[in-house]
């Protein structure tokens, strides 16, 4: 056993994309928790009956990519006016049943793809669907909770409380006896905030950038909590209902 493998516990916790280096062989499946706003945009998108394509790189290929499997491209500048989609939640909030969109994201994208290609099941999670969630994950043995963060200018991750929060609601709402401590203490955090209704989230760093860049309606969908009934699964390259499957579109 390695020393961070959490391996004696049923649920266990570890941030970012080294997280699936580390710890995915030892797990059934992956939860990845991206609050603002990856997660919050796929489960926007999969409530309507969309589905989503992530996609790891914020340039010109994700066009490519779109035209090439036939879908939308959402624009990697946020945005919530004008014509088409965006990594702007707002955006997301009217788009069609059956709509197939790519979505670019250097967080929530990529740790989904490598969480994929270690051949286990892969969730995406946020406060919109959080026990949705967790009842989707209910049936796996061994379940690694994944705080995506975000970047620092240089790239390297910095801890976002947003994602640890809403990790440890999901924890919370699987009612497991045997989480590991760095799973536990994610569950104390959200029973915290949780008394609260999240309001201190309004202050935290990701909130405030988002605020002074204009979204603020962002901010107040991302953490809303169980809007969706729906949990959102990655089918081969696309995020779809956890319920409906691969034979869904």
């Amino acid at each position: 056993m390695q020393w961070f493998s959490q391996e004696k516990f049923a649920v266990r916790l570890e941030w970012g994309r080294l997280a699936v280096e580390h710890l995915a062989g030892e797990v059934d499946c992956a939860v990845i928790v991206d609050v603002m706003s990856f997660s919050t945009c796929v489960s926007m998108a999969v409530n309507n009956g969309a589905c989503v394509y992530p996609y790891p790189w914020k340039d010109a290929s994700a066009i490519e990519y779109g035209m090439k499997i036939g879908a939308s491209t959402a624009s990697p500048d946020r945005r919530f006016s004008g014509e088409g989609y965006s990594l702007s939640p707002a955006s997301l909030r009217n788009i069609s049943e059956g709509e197939k969109l790519v979505l670019p994201s250097p967080n929530g994208s990529d740790v989904s793809f490598r969480a994929r290609d270690a051949g286990i099941a892969v969730f995406s999670g946020c406060f919109r669907n959080m026990s949705a969630t967790a009842n989707a994950c209910r049936s796996f043995g061994r379940v690694l909770v994944i705080p995506a963060g975000e970047r620092w200018p240089d790239g390297s991750l910095r801890p976002s409380i947003e994602d640890y929060v809403a990790a440890g609601g999901i924890i919370a709402a699987m009612g497991r006896q045997n989480c590991s401590p760095e799973a536990e203490a994610a569950v104390a955090v959200w029973q915290h905030y949780q008394k609260q209704n999240l309001v201190l989230l309004r202050e935290c760093s990701s909130a405030i950038e988002l605020m002074q860049r204009g979204f603020a309606a962002d901010v107040d969908l991302c953490l809303e909590v169980d809007k969706s009934s729906l949990g959102c699964r990655l089918w081969g390259d696309a995020y779809m209902s956890a319920l409906t499957g691969q034979n869904s579109f």
